[in-house]
Protein backbone atom coordinates (compact mmCIF):
# COMPACT_ATOMS: atom_id res chain seq x y z
CA UNK A 1 0.00 0.00 0.00
CA UNK A 2 1.31 3.44 -0.93
CA UNK A 3 1.30 5.65 2.13
CA UNK A 4 0.04 9.23 2.19
CA UNK A 5 3.13 11.41 2.62
CA UNK A 6 2.40 14.20 5.09
CA UNK A 7 4.35 17.30 6.07
CA UNK A 8 3.27 18.64 9.48
CA UNK A 9 3.60 22.43 9.74
CA UNK A 10 3.00 23.99 13.17
CA UNK A 11 5.16 26.17 15.40
CA UNK A 12 4.38 24.08 18.51
CA UNK A 13 6.84 21.20 18.75
CA UNK A 14 4.75 19.22 21.24
CA UNK A 15 1.75 19.30 18.91
CA UNK A 16 3.90 18.23 15.95
CA UNK A 17 5.25 15.29 17.93
CA UNK A 18 1.76 14.20 18.94
CA UNK A 19 0.52 14.42 15.37
CA UNK A 20 3.53 12.49 14.09
CA UNK A 21 2.87 9.64 16.53
CA UNK A 22 -0.83 9.48 15.68
CA UNK A 23 -0.39 9.67 11.91
CA UNK A 24 2.52 7.23 11.73
CA UNK A 25 0.39 4.72 13.63
CA UNK A 26 -1.91 4.55 10.60
CA UNK A 27 -1.15 1.92 7.98
CA UNK A 28 -1.77 4.34 5.12
CA UNK A 29 0.01 7.45 6.44
CA UNK A 30 3.58 8.61 6.98
CA UNK A 31 4.89 11.91 8.33
CA UNK A 32 7.92 12.66 6.18
CA UNK A 33 8.82 15.99 7.78
CA UNK A 34 8.02 18.70 10.32
CA UNK A 35 8.23 22.46 9.94
CA UNK A 36 7.91 25.23 12.51
CA UNK A 37 7.88 28.24 10.18
CA UNK A 38 6.66 29.25 6.76
CA UNK A 39 10.19 29.28 5.36
CA UNK A 40 10.79 25.73 6.60
CA UNK A 41 7.55 24.56 5.01
CA UNK A 42 8.61 25.88 1.62
CA UNK A 43 12.10 24.38 1.85
CA UNK A 44 10.90 20.95 2.99
CA UNK A 45 8.09 20.87 0.44
CA UNK A 46 10.53 21.43 -2.39
CA UNK A 47 12.86 18.64 -1.20
CA UNK A 48 10.41 16.06 0.19
CA UNK A 49 7.42 16.46 -2.18
CA UNK A 50 4.63 15.60 0.30
CA UNK A 51 1.14 14.63 -0.80
CA UNK A 52 -0.47 16.72 1.93
CA UNK A 53 0.73 19.61 4.06
CA UNK A 54 -1.05 19.76 7.42
CA UNK A 55 -0.85 23.51 7.93
CA UNK A 56 -1.34 25.78 10.93
CA UNK A 57 -2.44 29.31 10.04
CA UNK A 58 -0.33 31.09 12.66
CA UNK A 59 3.37 30.46 12.13
CA UNK A 60 6.41 32.77 12.02
CA UNK A 61 7.89 33.77 8.70
CA UNK A 62 6.01 33.81 5.41
CA UNK A 63 2.23 34.05 5.88
CA UNK A 64 0.37 30.78 5.50
CA UNK A 65 -1.80 31.95 2.60
CA UNK A 66 1.17 33.36 0.69
CA UNK A 67 2.86 30.04 1.30
CA UNK A 68 -0.10 28.08 -0.08
CA UNK A 69 -0.27 30.19 -3.23
CA UNK A 70 3.48 29.94 -3.86
CA UNK A 71 3.64 26.17 -3.37
CA UNK A 72 0.53 25.72 -5.53
CA UNK A 73 2.34 27.52 -8.34
CA UNK A 74 5.51 25.46 -7.96
CA UNK A 75 4.00 22.09 -6.97
CA UNK A 76 0.33 22.07 -7.99
CA UNK A 77 -0.25 18.46 -6.92
CA UNK A 78 0.43 19.21 -3.25
CA UNK A 79 -2.77 19.48 -1.21
CA UNK A 80 -3.24 21.59 1.89
CA UNK A 81 -5.30 20.70 4.93
CA UNK A 82 -5.53 23.57 7.41
CA UNK A 83 -5.43 22.49 11.08
CA UNK A 84 -6.22 25.54 13.17
CA UNK A 85 -7.80 26.92 16.32
CA UNK A 86 -9.51 29.69 14.31
CA UNK A 87 -13.25 29.01 13.86
CA UNK A 88 -13.62 32.26 11.93
CA UNK A 89 -15.29 32.52 8.54
CA UNK A 90 -12.70 34.98 7.24
CA UNK A 91 -9.90 32.50 7.81
CA UNK A 92 -11.92 29.75 6.16
CA UNK A 93 -12.74 31.93 3.16
CA UNK A 94 -9.11 33.00 2.71
CA UNK A 95 -7.91 29.38 2.96
CA UNK A 96 -10.34 28.16 0.30
CA UNK A 97 -9.55 31.04 -2.04
CA UNK A 98 -5.81 30.41 -1.66
CA UNK A 99 -6.28 26.81 -2.77
CA UNK A 100 -6.55 24.76 0.43
CA UNK A 101 -8.53 21.52 0.14
CA UNK A 102 -9.58 21.24 3.77
CA UNK A 103 -10.14 23.15 6.98
CA UNK A 104 -10.38 21.43 10.34
CA UNK A 105 -10.30 22.76 13.90
CA UNK A 106 -7.65 21.58 16.35
CA UNK A 107 -10.33 20.59 18.82
CA UNK A 108 -11.54 17.95 16.33
CA UNK A 109 -11.42 14.34 17.40
CA UNK A 110 -8.54 12.20 16.18
CA UNK A 111 -10.76 10.13 13.90
CA UNK A 112 -12.13 13.26 12.26
CA UNK A 113 -8.64 14.47 11.39
CA UNK A 114 -7.77 11.09 9.91
CA UNK A 115 -10.96 11.16 7.82
CA UNK A 116 -10.10 14.67 6.64
CA UNK A 117 -6.61 13.61 5.53
CA UNK A 118 -7.92 10.63 3.59
CA UNK A 119 -10.67 12.70 1.97
CA UNK A 120 -8.28 15.44 0.86
CA UNK A 121 -5.77 12.88 -0.44
CA UNK A 122 -8.54 11.25 -2.50
CA UNK A 123 -9.23 14.58 -4.19
CA UNK A 124 -12.11 15.72 -2.04
CA UNK A 125 -12.70 18.80 0.07
CA UNK A 126 -13.12 18.44 3.82
CA UNK A 127 -14.60 21.20 5.95
CA UNK A 128 -14.97 20.87 9.71
CA UNK A 129 -18.69 20.23 10.39
CA UNK A 130 -18.71 23.27 12.70
CA UNK A 131 -17.73 25.44 9.72
CA UNK A 132 -20.04 23.94 7.09
CA UNK A 133 -22.61 26.74 7.30
CA UNK A 134 -19.90 29.26 6.49
CA UNK A 135 -19.01 27.32 3.33
CA UNK A 136 -22.64 27.09 2.26
CA UNK A 137 -23.14 30.83 2.67
CA UNK A 138 -19.94 31.51 0.73
CA UNK A 139 -20.97 29.31 -2.18
CA UNK A 140 -24.49 30.75 -2.18
CA UNK A 141 -23.16 34.01 -3.54
CA UNK A 142 -23.93 34.62 -7.22
CA UNK A 143 -21.57 32.84 -9.62
CA UNK A 144 -21.65 32.22 -13.37
CA UNK A 145 -23.87 29.27 -14.24
CA UNK A 146 -26.00 28.27 -17.18
CA UNK A 147 -29.53 29.62 -16.83
CA UNK A 148 -32.20 27.03 -16.30
CA UNK A 149 -29.69 24.29 -15.78
CA UNK A 150 -31.55 22.94 -12.75
CA UNK A 151 -34.64 22.21 -14.85
CA UNK A 152 -32.67 20.65 -17.72
CA UNK A 153 -31.12 17.82 -15.71
CA UNK A 154 -33.37 15.14 -14.25
CA UNK A 155 -32.09 13.72 -10.96
CA UNK A 156 -33.55 10.76 -9.13
CA UNK A 157 -34.72 11.17 -5.53
CA UNK A 158 -31.69 9.27 -4.28
CA UNK A 159 -29.34 11.41 -6.36
CA UNK A 160 -30.95 14.50 -4.83
CA UNK A 161 -30.48 13.05 -1.34
CA UNK A 162 -26.81 12.39 -1.98
CA UNK A 163 -26.33 15.83 -3.51
CA UNK A 164 -28.01 17.51 -0.54
CA UNK A 165 -25.73 15.74 1.93
CA UNK A 166 -22.65 16.59 -0.14
CA UNK A 167 -23.72 20.24 0.02
CA UNK A 168 -24.05 19.98 3.79
CA UNK A 169 -20.44 18.88 4.03
CA UNK A 170 -20.95 15.19 4.76
CA UNK A 171 -18.11 12.80 3.94
CA UNK A 172 -18.78 9.70 1.82
CA UNK A 173 -18.77 7.59 4.98
CA UNK A 174 -21.26 9.91 6.70
CA UNK A 175 -23.54 9.87 3.65
CA UNK A 176 -23.40 6.08 3.58
CA UNK A 177 -24.36 5.94 7.25
CA UNK A 178 -27.19 8.44 6.79
CA UNK A 179 -28.72 6.65 3.80
CA UNK A 180 -27.89 3.08 4.89
CA UNK A 181 -25.88 2.35 1.75
CA UNK A 182 -22.23 1.45 1.15
CA UNK A 183 -19.43 3.96 0.64
CA UNK A 184 -18.87 2.44 -2.81
CA UNK A 185 -22.50 3.22 -3.70
CA UNK A 186 -22.05 6.80 -2.51
CA UNK A 187 -18.97 7.13 -4.71
CA UNK A 188 -20.98 5.81 -7.65
CA UNK A 189 -23.75 8.36 -7.07
CA UNK A 190 -21.22 11.16 -6.71
CA UNK A 191 -19.53 10.19 -9.97
CA UNK A 192 -22.92 9.97 -11.69
CA UNK A 193 -23.89 13.43 -10.41
CA UNK A 194 -20.66 14.94 -11.72
CA UNK A 195 -21.25 13.32 -15.10
CA UNK A 196 -24.90 14.39 -15.33
CA UNK A 197 -24.22 17.94 -14.21
CA UNK A 198 -20.96 18.20 -16.15
CA UNK A 199 -19.04 19.22 -13.04
CA UNK A 200 -15.73 18.07 -11.59
CA UNK A 201 -15.47 19.75 -8.20
CA UNK A 202 -17.35 19.30 -4.95
CA UNK A 203 -17.77 23.08 -4.67
CA UNK A 204 -19.64 23.09 -8.00
CA UNK A 205 -22.01 20.44 -6.71
CA UNK A 206 -22.62 22.50 -3.57
CA UNK A 207 -23.38 25.60 -5.61
CA UNK A 208 -25.73 23.61 -7.83
CA UNK A 209 -27.57 22.21 -4.80
CA UNK A 210 -28.05 25.72 -3.48
CA UNK A 211 -29.38 27.03 -6.78
CA UNK A 212 -31.68 24.03 -7.09
CA UNK A 213 -33.12 24.70 -3.63
CA UNK A 214 -31.89 21.44 -2.10
CA UNK A 215 -30.06 23.35 0.65
CA UNK A 216 -30.96 26.72 2.12
CA UNK A 217 -28.21 29.10 3.24
CA UNK A 218 -28.61 30.61 6.71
Amino acid sequence: MRKIKILVADDHGVLRSGLRMMLNAQEDMEVIGEAGSGDEVLELCMTLSPDIILLDLSMPGKSSMELVREIKRRKPTVRFLVLTMHDNEHYLRDALKAGCSGYILKKAADTELLSAIRSVYAGGVYIDPNMTTVLINELARPAPMSEGRETQVALSNREKEVLRLIALGYTHQQIANELFISVKTVETYTSRLKTKLRMSRRSELVRYALKAGLVKPD
